[in-house]
């Protein structure tokens, strides 16, 4: 089913999706690309060194695309597009977030936020959560 704006409601594929979290304590980025037809889910730890991040691999699971698709479906992903979420006043400390995406054929979405986050957020991360840790 095609909206008003002749877009899709869905995302059908996926070339690679970035999610970038970052508190006082800690920056972790989670990645899904497709590789030999399966989802390569992803977790990285970036560590600072005084010339430049590091990012380390902690973890990967490779998945079928399917079970990807339907997490980032489930998140309603594709309608996070242009999502920018300003820290709330009077908070003083929390978690920012960075999403970029390459979806359907070329399609770009790009959220961030800072303590403030779109619906279905906690749905995907704690979506990527469990693939890595099942």
């Amino acid at each position: 089913m095609k909206s008003i704006f002749n877009q899709p409601d869905r995302i059908d594929t996926f070339e690679v999706v970035t999610l970038r979290v970052s508190t006082m304590r800690y920056v972790a980025e989670y990645e899904i690309v497709m590789k030999d037809g399966k989802a390569e889910v992803s977790y990285y730890s970036i560590r600072f060194t005084q010339s430049e991040d590091e990012r380390v691999l902690e973890k990967r699971v490779a998945v079928d695309e399917a079970e990807a698709l339907k997490l980032l479906n489930d998140s309603d992903v594709l309608s996070w597009d242009g999502f920018h979420g300003a820290h709330p006043r009077g908070v003083t400390d929390g978690t920012m977030f960075n999403l970029h995406a390459t979806v359907n054929g070329g399609k770009r979405i790009y959220a961030t936020g800072s303590e403030n986050f779109p619906r279905h957020y906690r749905d995907l991360t704690d979506g990527l959560y469990e693939i890595l840790n099942n």
